[in-house]
């Protein structure tokens, strides 16, 4: 009885977004593998995963038009945010030099969260985005500018824009000719580009240009695509560590 009370609690303040735990984690442990770990790194993570958290459901509030459906959501979420973000703010104010840019991405996902098209591709390449800053901002945190982690960031963001591509194809978009064209055309020119950065870069993009180009049209299943992509996350990581 318990666990079946504490199921709806959960699903209330937990987005049904297996994905997006990926795209939070892997450019900060990106960041951390190329940088270095500072001590801010531990509250920086807090307030990263719990901004997603608070965006999270003040889009669904946009969505809805009804923002007292969540609102005990954003109060915990913002609150945590606000809080955790603080020490970070103070001990590296130059953070704030990426606020036009996050700014700006996530005016591209209010718009879509108006228009109720979350799932455009648009919007998701503006996640992406958002995302992958999170590396030159532990980057920051630790002191290193963020030039020096620009080849991290590059493999990071061509992995997870390849991404959207693919696994459009895997689900939403399965069987349609142009998403699956589309995401080979992108994973061949992610190939090429990594390629420039290094051999071990440029195998990794090999594994993920097969898995676009063979996978599609397979009867695999939400959860056995997302399971494949830890692996991918894995590589990819140890490639933006490299």
């Amino acid at each position: 009885m318990q666990t079946a009370t504490l199921r709806p609690a959960r699903r209330r303040y937990v987005p049904p977004q297996h994905g997006a735990w990926a795209m939070l984690l892997v450019p900060y442990l990106a960041g951390l593998l190329a940088a270095g770990f500072r001590r801010p790194d531990v509250p920086l993570l807090g307030a990263w995963l719990a901004g997603y958290l608070f965006s999270y459901f003040a889009f669904q509030a946009v969505k809805t038009r009804r923002p007292g459906r969540f609102r005990p959501q954003l109060l915990l979420y913002g609150t945590a945010t606000a809080v955790l973000a603080a020490p970070v703010l103070w001990v590296c104010p130059r953070l704030l030099w990426f606020a036009p840019a996050y700014a700006l991405l996530l005016a591209v996902n209010t718009w879509f969260a108006l228009r109720r098209d979350e799932r455009a591709l648009l919007n998701d390449l503006a996640s992406v985005v958002q995302s992958c800053l999170m590396i030159p901002v532990v980057a920051v945190v630790a002191g290193v500018p963020p030039q020096r982690v620009l080849e991290p960031f590059l493999i990071v963001l061509l992995y997870f824009t390849g991404t959207v591509f693919y696994v459009k194809t895997m689900i939403r978009e399965r069987g349609v000719p142009a998403y699956r064209r589309a995401s080979i055309a992108f994973h061949l020119l992610a190939l090429a580009v990594a390629s420039l950065l290094g051999a071990l870069p440029a195998l990794v993009f090999a594994v993920l240009l097969a898995r676009a180009w063979l996978l599609p049209g397979r009867p695999l299943t939400p959860k056995q695509v997302g399971l494949l992509e830890i692996g991918a996350s894995v590589l990819v990581l140890v490639a933006a560590a490299a």
